[in-house]
């Protein structure tokens, strides 16, 4: 995939995940719809096999899960630089990319909690602050699910897909019910897909 961007384009990347980054409660991953509207559906910037794959390749990586922006940076700069053809050439575009989408996501967001945190911490007995914190949970698990159901469309049809809703389901009720390590789930359902089950 070959495009042009323009100053004012390399500005706009950077302003979208400027701003993505104060909505990001609960991750990066849970703005990843706005993130699909905004790069794939309205900028062209991103195939929807590369915005996929950005993701996936970041969720199996070690590291921190916000990789998957400096990836879809790098696809977005590959893109602009000629792609993959273009061989070495696009890597200062990939660079350029990589860095105003990482400054975009990360600044914001780092500045605001730690500011944040220092004063919750300071003020964590007043029921504001403990009232805050309760009301946040519904909205970090829709956001979460809202994330879930984009990656799930992009597979082919979501609908299609119940046997992967299904063992969401499942997994969230074993979390929030019993006291299952997470890793073990996790192994579960590597296996489930290992063999062609979902």
């Amino acid at each position: 995939m070959i495009i042009t961007l323009s100053n004012a384009d390399w500005l706009a990347l950077l302003t979208h995940f400027l701003s993505l980054s104060l909505l990001a409660v609960g991750g990066a991953i849970t703005t990843a719809p706005d993130m699909h509207r905004f790069l794939v559906t309205q900028q062209h910037w991103l195939s929807d096999s590369q915005f996929t794959s950005s993701i996936a390749l970041a969720q199996s990586a070690p590291g921190p899960n916000v990789l998957f922006i400096a990836l879809f940076g790098w696809n977005v700069g590959m893109n602009a630089g000629g792609g993959v053809a273009a061989g070495l050439a696009a890597w200062p575009y990939a660079a350029l990319g990589v860095l105003l989408a990482m400054i975009g996501i990360l600044l914001p967001s780092t500045t605001l909690t730690f500011a944040a945190a220092r004063w919750g911490h300071q003020n964590r007995e007043l029921r504001a602050v403990r009232a805050f914190k309760q009301g946040m949970a519904p909205i970090v698990i829709a956001l979460l699910i809202a994330t879930g159901w984009i990656l799930a469309a992009n597979n082919g049809n979501a609908v299609k897909s119940w046997p992967l809703w299904l063992l969401t389901a499942v997994t969230a009720l074993l979390v929030w019910r019993t006291r299952i390590h997470m890793l073990w789930l996790l192994g579960a359902g590597g296996l489930l897909g290992w063999f062609g089950l979902v």
